[in-house]
């Protein structure tokens, strides 16, 4: 029997892929660790290794081929002893394979070579992390049935979208068809149920008959519509590649699913600029003359926001739809911008590390995310982020919050501003800061305590070294 080589799932929330180029052709022998592929994701293009070995007897998906389910078959290893041209494509002419339904996966007590593989393969994997990946959906051998619901419990797999949609709408989840990943139900299941009224209403014990559906939301306006409104010739259509979708998708139920609310001050940079000025003067030099690091404004705003949520522990948390997950360290995302859209690597344990090192961390980071290299492990977690703008002048902002984060930091350009000091005006360099609650999470006091630890520690630039 052949060896089936899958799309990897190559981020916890990767559901497609593009297969960007083969490494390997038809007919190369493959050895357990070769790169045979580069894989893009909608953050990052990653090489693919192999893990068995054989003759690549088929290439099922070819290179250039966009939207390649997780999981679907790519291509085939021809085994120890089997005739590689005797190996036939799962589907005809060599187009992609149907990408497999969650109806059709092994069940629980089927064998399982390969115990360990993700959703019982192992053939592919990451190049930089040669370890299995965390399933996506239900757990391997679990199957679910056709309405988004686990065989052998109660359980519904449904996107929060799709769950508040339906609470809204007295539907029974259980009663949809999903047609997600292994059946997971995603917002248009919810909403073709309601149009087709193929779904039972929710019912609780003892409780009266459903209430009528809520009104739903008006649709989004097609691509047609849109193009309708404009006179033809005077736009430039851009397809959408995958970071941009993935983007929009996640701003959208942020803002949808996310109760925000927006805490704003102004923070005095007079000591820490001085400061900032004496460090980078200090740093050693190459003999060209290039010094060693030199700090920017931004290093301490991560170090500072780091440091606050040490001092307020209840603001360090992240929502995780039945409880909160406090966390015990300070993991700070930093939002970089790159064409065509952005990353936000994580500065891990930002509260117990030096500003030289917080630099040089995200300049590192930086340079791999405008070249798409960041590793997924870079990317995600952490409970909080920081969005700065000022170096584009711009004054103040309201950021939108990456879930699950809990808060996200707006930063406006620093800039002279006239205050009051001892009943006289007096010229200061300042700047104003956003911070963006989850009010799930955070309620408005909690926020409040948070960002006056920020302002004390940015005014007082000294309690971030000791």
């Amino acid at each position: 029997m052949p060896i089936n080589i899958l799309m990897p799932a190559l981020s916890p929330t990767m559901e497609k892929g593009n297969l960007a180029k083969w490494l390997k052709k038809e007919g190369d022998t493959v050895k357990s660790g070769d790169v045979i592929a580069e894989i893009e994701t909608d953050k990052a293009t990653m090489e693919v290794e192999a893990v068995d070995e054989g003759v690549l007897a088929k290439i099922v998906v070819p290179e250039g081929t966009a939207d390649v389910p997780v999981n679907q078959v790519i291509a085939l290893i021809a085994g120890e002893g089997e005739d590689p041209k005797s190996v036939s494509a799962p589907a005809a002419g060599g187009a992609p394979a149907p990408a497999p339904k969650a109806e059709a996966a092994p069940a629980a007590a089927a064998p399982a070579p390969q115990a360990n593989a993700v959703q019982g393969d192992a053939n592919a994997h990451m190049s930089y992390a040669r370890v299995d990946q965390a399933p996506v959906g239900p757990a391997q051998g679990a199957k679910p049935n056709g309405a988004g619901q686990q065989a052998g419990g109660n359980r519904v797999f449904a996107s929060p979208l799709a769950k508040r949609i339906a609470k809204d709408a007295g539907i029974d989840l259980a009663s949809v068809q999903g047609s997600g990943p292994h059946g997971r139900i995603v917002e248009k299941d919810v909403r073709a149920a309601l149009q087709g009224g193929g779904a039972k209403p929710a019912a609780a014990a003892g409780a009266p008959a459903a209430k009528p559906a809520a009104p739903q939301l008006a649709p989004s306006m097609g691509a047609d519509q849109v193009k309708a409104m404009f006179e033809a010739g005077t736009y430039e259509e851009v397809p959408l590649d995958g970071m941009r979708k993935t983007i929009a998708k996640r701003l959208v139920e942020s803002k949808q699913t996310v109760p925000h609310f927006y805490l704003a001050l102004d923070c005095e940079l007079d000591a820490l600029l001085a400061m900032r000025e004496q460090i980078n003067a200090a740093a050693p030099k190459d003999k060209d003359g290039k010094p060693s690091y030199k700090l920017s404004v931004n290093d301490f705003v991560i170090k500072a926001l780091a440091v606050a949520l040490q001092r307020v522990p209840n603001a360090n948390a992240v929502w995780a739809e039945d409880r909160i997950l406090k966390m015990k360290h300070s993991d700070v995302g930093v939002a970089v911008a790159i064409e065509g859209g952005l990353f936000t690597p994580v500065v891990r344990k930002a509260e117990s590390k030096s500003l030289t090192t917080i630099s040089a961390e995200v300049k590192d980071m930086a340079g791999r995310a405008r070249n798409r290299r960041l590793k997924p492990e870079e990317y995600t977690g952490g409970s909080t982020a920081v969005s700065n703008l000022g170096m584009y002048g711009i004054k103040d902002f309201q950021a939108v919050i990456n879930p699950p984060h809990g808060t996200i930091l707006a930063v406006g350009a620093g800039e002279s501003r006239v205050v009051v000091k001892n009943n006289a005006p007096a010229v200061v360099q300042a700047m104003t800061v956003t911070l963006s609650c989850d009010h799930r999470v955070v309620d408005g006091a909690l926020g409040a305590e948070l960002l006056s630890a920020f302002k004390q520690l940015i005014e007082n630039p000294m309690g971030m070294l000791v």
